[in-house]
């Protein structure tokens, strides 16, 4: 089990499964699982049931799934905002991974998509910045996927967990 953190843009998905590929597992997205447990899309979550009831979702679904099959889990940029989900990390005993990025790149990237309803917001600049050392809590490893290809970086992930092993 992998579980990787960050900012919207970071590169979670992308980099998640590159990693599930190359060790053999399933890669699964948090949100979906989410989606799917909900029955709706997540801005419809947002919507109908506000932010906070979202976070409590998130956390029961990331915490199940850390109790379930070995797979390289990727999970929503506002989970590790919900104190039970940093300690769910915590206590899984698992590689945690941040990929961090900067508030700019992560723009770049994610900038007009719609389907994420925290871009709606008038601080998401100020949340990168609040966000930042929540995720750096919560993470065993650190890795900068600013301006590298994701390739590159899934190696440097697998290459510094093989190392600590």
């Amino acid at each position: 089990m992998i579980v990787l953190v960050g900012f919207m843009g970071a590169g979670k998905t992308t980099i998640g499964r590159l990693l599930a590929a190359k060790l053999g597992v399933p890669f699964t997205d948090s949100d979906h699982v989410i989606e799917a447990r909900a029955g709706k899309p997540i801005p419809r979550v947002f919507a109908d049931d506000g932010e906070a009831a979202f976070r409590q979702l998130e956390h029961e679904v990331i915490a199940d799934l850390l109790n379930g099959e070995d797979m390289v889990l990727a999970v929503g940029g506002g989970a590790a905002t919900h104190g039970g989900t940093r300690a769910a990390l915590a206590a899984a005993g698992v590689p945690v991974v941040y990929l961090r990025v900067s508030y700019a790149q992560a723009m770049r990237r994610v900038g007009g998509d719609q389907g994420r309803p925290m871009l709606a917001r008038p601080d998401v600049a100020q949340l990168h910045k609040d966000r930042d050392p929540l995720y750096a809590q919560a993470a065993t490893l650190t890795v900068d996927a600013g301006d590298r290809c994701p390739e590159e970086i899934a190696l440097d992930i697998l290459g510094r967990l093989d190392a600590g092993s």
